[in-house]
């Protein structure tokens, strides 16, 4: 009896050691090769010009950057042409840029990051809850930590008049997306843990306006936008519509029109990859006008850890943080996704101002992977974003390695019993 209880616990500790070895093998990278063997940025687009022909997209616009300045660029489309001045829907990268506006106003000292939100709120509150509202901070907002249960996710509107107040969209977003409740409200303790929330920015979008006593997309044009020279970037739809707008193309290939959205903040800038790589290179060490908009010291505040899991940073305010950069800081940036097709992502090192920008529409990942691919190019880190890519594959070499190691000892202990 005694060999069995050996055989069934060096069995269980096996099982785990060998998930802990997988886990480990997928976060650093083991056996993984980078994209590009050579580190000179005209391998990296050879190489990334192979995986985009592979994937197959309608349109997509990518620029890498180094020491502040495009070093390199692609450009891919199904029908009319797109270049570096061509807007794209960006879908959630608009977060990054929502936060830039917000810590503007903390900049000025119009808001607090710390006090309850409630404090700039007239327009609307949020819904009673069992939970303590003053938590809800700009803080929490910025890093998806304020307890907001929303899971949002905004699928857009086909037609103007469908287009719903901010309040409305909070109380309740008639164009949440699949599985989201639509209700932005406080379902846990304030700072307890991270939840990623959509209703988050778009309350956010609301306190800028209440705050500044402009639309928020003006507010954004005038202070973000033009200080960084940023003319082909706006959150008007009607403005990006009379612009080169890349089309929009389901994963089949059809053409689809763009949708409008009512939270803007969080789903809705329109932007080019040109213009998205001055707003990498505004974020260089060696950028002519550092401090256009936020300070270096604001700068570095955002990249400042406010949310983790599994023991991993991974949120700072506004900003994802991606991987270590090997400098004692981390890989930054932003992804968005979104119906019917539409998938973006900027990443930043901000001890060099190196980066990449990547947007696309017609396909659901491309944009993620080559920006992810470039932070283990760069690094030989693996991104956050790319981590998650490989859950599933992780997960099945975990659970084949537990069950081969499992039948082993279930054989070991059925030998043991037939001996004795």
């Amino acid at each position: 009896m005694k060999r069995l209880v050996l055989i069934a616990g060096a069995t269980l500790i096996a099982a785990v050691v060998w998930c802990g070895l997988v886990f480990l093998g997928f976060s650093e990278g083991w056996g993984r090769k980078p994209i590009a063997a050579s580190p000179e940025p005209e391998a990296f687009i050879s190489a990334a010009r192979s995986q985009i022909a592979d994937e197959g997209v309608g349109n997509l616009a990518m620029a890498l950057i180094e020491d502040g300045a495009v070093v390199g660029d692609d450009y891919v489309s199904a029908d009319a042409p797109v270049g570096p001045q061509t807007l794209f829907q960006v879908a959630s990268l608009s977060k990054w840029l929502t936060a830039w506006g917000v810590m503007n106003l903390v900049e000025d000292g119009r808001i607090d990051l710390d006090a309850p939100v409630a404090t700039y709120l007239t327009r609307w509150r949020l819904p009673d809850s069992p939970f303590d509202e003053d938590g809800v901070t700009v803080r929490r907002l910025l890093s998806h930590t304020a307890g907001l249960g929303d899971g949002l996710g905004y699928g857009g509107f086909t037609s103007p008049d469908e287009v719903q107040s901010l309040e409305e969209s909070l109380t309740q977003a008639r164009d949440a997306s699949p599985g989201a409740d639509g209700a932005t409200r406080v379902v846990a303790e304030p700072g307890s843990g991270w939840n990623y929330s959509g209703g988050g920015y778009t309350l956010l979008q609301l306190i800028v306006e209440e705050v500044s006593g402009q639309a928020f997309a003006d507010y954004m044009q005038a202070e973000v936008f033009q200080p960084l020279g940023m003319n082909d970037t706006t959150f008007d739809f009607d403005e990006a519509s009379r612009r080169d707008l890349a089309q929009s193309f389901t994963l089949s290939g059809a053409t689809e029109p763009l949708r409008r959205y009512t939270a803007l903040g969080a789903a809705s800038l329109f932007t080019s990859a040109g213009d998205m790589a001055r707003f990498v290179a505004a974020q260089a060490p060696a950028s002519p006008e550092p401090d256009a908009v936020l300070s270096a010291q604001t700068r570095a505040a955002m990249r400042t850890p406010q949310a983790s899991q599994l023991g991993v940073d991974i949120w700072g305010l506004g900003v994802m943080l991606y991987a270590p950069n090997g400098r004692g800081d981390f890989i930054i940036g932003h992804d968005g996704n979104n119906e019917p097709a539409i998938n973006t992502a900027v990443r930043l090192d901000p001890a060099t101002g190196d980066g990449i920008v990547v947007l696309e529409t017609g396909g659901d990942l491309t944009a993620s992977r080559l920006a992810s691919e470039w932070v283990y190019w760069k690094t030989g880190n693996i991104d956050a974003v790319m981590f998650l890519m490989q859950a599933k594959a992780m997960i099945v070499w975990m659970l084949a390695g537990s069950g081969l190691i499992l039948l082993t000892g279930v054989v070991a202990g059925w030998r043991l019993r037939r001996r004795r």
